[in-house]
């Protein structure tokens, strides 16, 4: 076969499947339209009819939300369906412009045949046939994309219709935020920013009846007598709360709390005053309380105003403990059960991880929690369960650990799996799939962290082989720079534009942030594979499971200086008031100026073994035992 004879054959071949493609693209936008006439997708007769009842009710609050969630759940549809029907049209003109190319290659190639008289009415039939073939392909094609285009047409209006129904409503029924506008418009360019978006229209329909069905519950519930709150709800329905308070806290309230692992934004700084520098839990000097947790779980203490939220698990159970922060007092427990798509077993998980790792975070209107099986769950203040769902086997061999951040009304989480590691943002009010987005790495326990980098707010994750940055409104990868490998568990820090990363048996390295992140110095002197490291403008602190602690020179990478003690660290080192709070393995706490020199201030003893990091409220530290909760004050 001639090389002009094999190159007519693979451009046949391009041909046939550019036109099979065509032709399947046809079918499904001629189907998309045929189920977008006999379906709502954006919901319209649901909200107008929501709408109706509140100007009969207005000063229904519940319904407020309700109407509140069904728009979102209907942009999300509609923006999913202009998606779907854009890119539909897209495919098909592009799989016709590569069939007419691949055709004229074809022609101009082959070899011209001379017809003879006794055949010519067979070539007459035949030449026939593929004009009837051409004319047919030709009106499917153009009726599909005519179809697309009155779908896409039709979804704007009655999207618009939908909306501006739904501002008829009093100014006080806040239907979208500035951050949700934020979310689409990232979620209708998705094509470019290769997000993943997940509420497809079926599973948002899905979502609003189970809303409406909650509501009609929940108006019956509502006048029944109210029942005291010590363990939530049995039926495992998500329940409807009878209050919700959909605004997310402003900055001076979360640098006042203790909201998530390591502090405001997870980044290892707590900006209260008058930190208690000694005690000895041995022999009660300085402990204020100390109570002890029901169930076992490695995660952290978080703090809202006067409640304190840990949590506990076995292969069992799993519950959430809000803890009265003045008198260590239980005042509820959540526990955390009858979730669809939750497993019928626990994974099996290290005794060092166990099934409670991740830290809880709350926005001090709802507290949110997960454990190793996947469960994720909200609960409001006063213990009354919100929503709940499970997320998928967190397939690792130690157990998940990443803990919760939240930003504005998105709950961030780091899924960083065995198979398709991911991040997502959750609706912090409802839990629904706000955005996801793919990572390209491995499985990792390290936990996000959100700062404020000078020109936006971003979120920092480091897992092998990248250390990346998202937006945390629209998941879009902001910047990626390779320089991590191995087990990744500590988590980032971050100063003065500058991002630290560090594992065991990689590096140490510190990236310097911008248009284009470069890394600005590398060690590999010493190694952390649990402890997160903290920043200040010059220096950077760093402990490690065998035992050293250590200060670098935050710009340079050099030593300034180092201390070896004879218990290894899980801890992370907490930054305060000029302090680090360091504690080791056997529940002694260093504290040390933060400063170029080591000048120790105290080692005070918890009396028990402890993995955790503290958490800081003005006047107090609150430190998690192996066993115990424990106050110190002065």
């Amino acid at each position: 076969m001639s090389s002009t004879e094999s190159n007519i054959k693979i451009w046949k071949r391009v041909a046939q499947i550019a036109g099979i493609f065509a032709f399947v693209i046809s079918i499904i936008l001629i189907i998309n339209y045929a189920q977008y006439k006999t379906i709502d997708p954006v919901n319209t007769e649901l909200i107008n009819s929501l709408v109706e009842k509140l100007n009969v009710n207005p000063s229904d609050s519940l319904l407020r939300e309700q109407i509140r969630t069904v728009d979102l759940l209907s942009r999300k549809a509609y923006f999913t369906n202009q998606w779907q029907v854009r890119t539909g049209g897209y495919l098909l003109l592009l799989s016709i412009a590569v069939l007419v190319i691949a055709m004229q290659i074809v022609k101009s190639n082959s070899p011209k045949v001379i017809v003879i008289d006794e055949n010519e009415n067979s070539f007459v039939e035949q030449k026939n046939a593929r004009k009837w073939i051409s004319i047919s392909g030709i009106v499917l094609v153009g009726t599909a994309l005519l179809l697309a285009f009155l779908t896409h047409n039709d979804l704007s209006k009655e999207f618009k219709i939908a909306g501006n129904q739904d501002k008829l409503t009093n100014t006080s029924v806040e239907t979208q935020t500035t951050a949700d506008k934020d979310i689409f418009i990232e979620e209708e360019d998705q094509a470019s920013n290769e997000l993943t978006i997940i509420n497809e229209t079926e599973k948002a329909e899905e979502e609003v009846e189970k809303i409406v069905s909650t509501t009609n519950e929940q108006a019956s519930d509502d006048k029944s007598e109210k029942k005291p709150l010590v363990s939530t709800e049995e039926k495992g329905v998500v329940e409807t709360p009878k209050k919700i308070l959909n605004a997310y806290p402003s900055e001076d309230e979360i640098l006042k709390n203790h909201a998530s692992f390591r502090g405001p934004g997870g980044n290892g700084i707590s900006y209260r005053k008058n930190i208690p520098t000694s005690w000895d839990a041995t022999t009660g000097e300085n402990v204020v309380w100390k109570v002890e947790i029901p169930l076992h779980g490695y995660n952290s203490p978080i703090i809202w105003g006067d409640k304190i939220f840990v949590s506990g698990a076995n292969s069992a159970q799993r519950e959430v403990y809000c803890i009265d922060r003045n008198t260590g007092k239980i005042l509820w427990t959540g526990e955390v059960k009858n979730i669809e798509g939750s497993p019928a077993t626990s994974p099996e998980v290290t005794e060092d991880t166990g099934q409670a790792a991740p830290s809880l975070t709350t926005d001090g209107r709802r507290v949110y929690a997960i454990f190793a099986n996947g469960d994720i769950i909200a609960f409001d203040m006063e213990g009354n369960r919100l929503w709940a769902r499970n997320l998928g086997d967190p397939d690792n061999h130690y157990g998940h650990s990443s803990s919760l951040m939240l930003y504005q009304n998105v709950l961030i989480v780091q899924y960083d799996i065995k198979k398709s590691p991911k991040i997502m943002g959750l609706e912090s009010s409802s839990g629904a799939t706000l955005w996801e987005a793919p990572r390209k790495v491995k499985v990792s326990w390290a936990s996000p962290v959100v700062v404020n980098t000078g020109n936006r707010t971003e979120v920092l994750l480091v897992a092998d082989p990248s250390v990346d940055s998202y937006d945390p409104l629209t998941g879009k990868l902001n910047w990626s720079v390779d320089c991590i490998f191995g087990e990744v568990g500590p988590s980032v820090a971050y100063s003065n534009g500058l991002v630290y990363a560090v594992n065991e048996y990689a590096k140490l390295v510190a990236i310097k942030i911008g248009d284009n992140p470069e890394i600005l110095w590398e060690s590999t002197d010493y190694m952390s594979d649990v402890p997160s490291p903290v920043a200040t403008e010059d220096l950077l602190f760093m402990a490690t499971s065998y035992g050293v602690y250590l200060c670098y020179d935050a710009k340079t990478g050099e030593i300034l200086w180092e201390q070896e003690n004879d218990n290894g660290f899980y801890s992370s080192p907490m930054l305060v008031e000029g302090k680090i709070y360091l504690m080791d393995m056997q529940g002694i706490m260093h504290i040390f100026k933060a400063e170029r020199e080591f000048v120790s201030i105290g080692d005070c003893p918890l009396g028990e073994d402890g993995m955790t990091t503290p958490a800081f409220a003005d006047g107090k530290i609150y430190i998690r035992g192996n066993k115990h909760l424990f106050c110190i004050g002065k």
